[in-house]
């Protein structure tokens, strides 16, 4: 009987050994760096990247005449306007569906690219044609800390910034790190560039006015709690292993 306490007592140690490893306390932990990751620089490398144009974006156009004469709007059959106006979407492989001038390959440049392509394929219709483009499903995905509190955040505005993005998902709650806050972009090669912010300070708010891009992701470290994390996963183990042994006094009892 000894020797079968002192074995319980010995898994009860193991388990509680290898509940201390990350995986098992802190399973919803994401996106994680080791500890000699290094980091992408934040003001050398932003200012230098534009969002490129993807499959599966919903675009909005506009097409003036850059004199200013009506045209006729025969997208929509309607009367003679400034400008004309559609909707459309990239396809998978790259493509969108233009009135008129076909298929156009736009996916992989960016929004200023596209529009003098577009406005060069129009000449052939309308004079000195202006083309006016925009991104209509543009979001970022921000975990503020809490993973069950994510969100995806639209961006309305161009210049919406990584503070902005932040607030918008309901700012930084108490198990949140504000000085580990992870800005996550990738490139069209597919490569992923992780930016380390540190918004814990006011020197830190320039980092916080970065300005985001579609498709990035804002990960605010959890906080970690080890006692209440230990309690949660080991007191279900604990309880069984002290009511086998109260289950076994008691039988010896008798």
């Amino acid at each position: 009987m000894k020797f079968f306490i002192h074995g319980l007592l010995y898994v009860l140690i193991v388990i509680v050994i290898n509940f201390t490893s990350c995986k098992i306390l802190r399973p919803n932990l994401m996106l994680t760096t080791p500890s000699n990751y290094k980091f992408a620089d934040l003001n050398d490398s932003l200012s230098r990247i534009s969002y490129l144009l993807a499959p599966n974006d919903i675009i909005s156009f506009q097409i003036f005449t850059n004199d200013g004469f009506k045209m006729v709007d025969v997208i929509n059959n309607a009367q003679a306007s400034f400008f004309v106006k559609a909707e459309a979407t990239i396809e998978q492989d790259g493509t969108v569906k233009m009135p008129m001038i076909g298929r156009v390959k736009i996916s992989g440049l960016t929004v200023p690219e596209a529009e003098k392509k577009l406005e060069a394929l129009y000449s052939e219709f309308y004079i000195k044609p202006f083309v006016r483009l925009s991104v209509n499903n543009k979001r970022v995905i921000v975990f503020p800390g809490n993973s069950a509190q994510a969100k995806v955040i639209p961006l309305q505005n161009n210049n919406t910034t990584v503070l902005e993005a932040i607030a918008l998902a309901g700012g930084i709650p108490e198990d949140g790190k504000a000085y580990k806050v992870k800005l996550i972009r990738t490139l069209p090669d597919g490569k992923s560039l992780v930016y380390l912010l540190d918004l814990s300070t006011i020197d830190g708010l320039s980092k916080g006015q970065t300005t985001v891009l579609a498709n990035d992701i804002i990960y605010v470290e959890p906080r970690y709690r080890p006692l209440q994390a230990f309690v949660r996963d080991v007191s279900p183990l604990v309880s069984l292993l002290l009511s086998t042994l109260i289950f076994l006094r008691v039988y010896r009892s008798f």
